[in-house]
């Protein structure tokens, strides 16, 4: 599950700037998923990122936990419920992929919040 392949034809339809402890969105540290139709690449760039995946929106026990170092990244796929935690030296982004041939919703993402 760490590192599920994106198709070769999707390309980068946003990209978010480096998040830190400090600076993350509180929505990514809870039940958050990528819309139907697009991949989040997390890249990790100092410190590690955890990445919990979740079998649907109400599970409250991961079923996937991946430690992401600096220098990697890991993709979660359309519509799979995660969250992450970060080390106090956590420098990431995460990058949104889709099919450049389909129509494209404003919704990346969405949070049970």
């Amino acid at each position: 599950m760490s590192h599920q392949q994106i198709n070769q034809d999707w390309t980068i339809r946003r990209s978010t700037p480096f998040f830190t402890k400090e600076t993350v969105p509180a929505a990514l540290l809870s039940h958050h998923n990528t819309a139907a139709g697009v991949f989040g690449q997390l890249v990790v760039m100092r410190g590690t990122v955890t990445y919990f995946g979740f079998a649907d929106e109400n599970a409250t026990e991961a079923e996937v936990k991946v430690v992401i170092p600096a220098g990697r990244f890991a993709t979660s796929p359309p519509q799979y419920w995660h969250r992450i935690e970060l080390s106090d030296d956590a420098q990431f982004n995460i990058n949104f992929w889709s099919d450049p041939r389909q129509d494209q919703a404003d919704t990346l993402f969405n949070s049970k919040r």
